[in-house]
């Protein structure tokens, strides 16, 4: 896939971007440059390569999931300026 100068123009006036005739043909040569590079990962094989999220093997932190914190629900709401049943009441905002 190549990139051309309408292209560039038409992407820089969706993103708002004002370029000049002279920073658009740069743009092409550096898009254009940078899709040749990714065409050029497409053609590398990774059928046997498994997902990974770092170059280093890692093994996630795990934490017993478990509350340290809670039946504080009074203790939230007594600040309220309005509450019922442990919970928050707010005004009607659509009629």
């Amino acid at each position: 896939m190549s990139v051309d100068i309408n292209t560039v123009k038409r992407v820089s006036h969706l993103a708002r971007i004002a370029i000049s005739d002279e920073e658009a043909e740069k743009m092409t040569a550096d898009l254009n440059g940078i899709l040749g590079f990714v065409e050029q990962l497409d053609e590398v094989d990774v059928t046997d390569v498994e997902p990974m999220t770092s170059v280093l093997p890692m093994v996630m932190k795990k934490r017993q999931d478990a509350v340290t914190d809670g039946d504080r629900q009074s203790d939230i709401v007594a600040n309220a300026p309005a509450s019922d049943a442990g919970f928050f009441l707010v005004p009607k905002v659509v009629e």
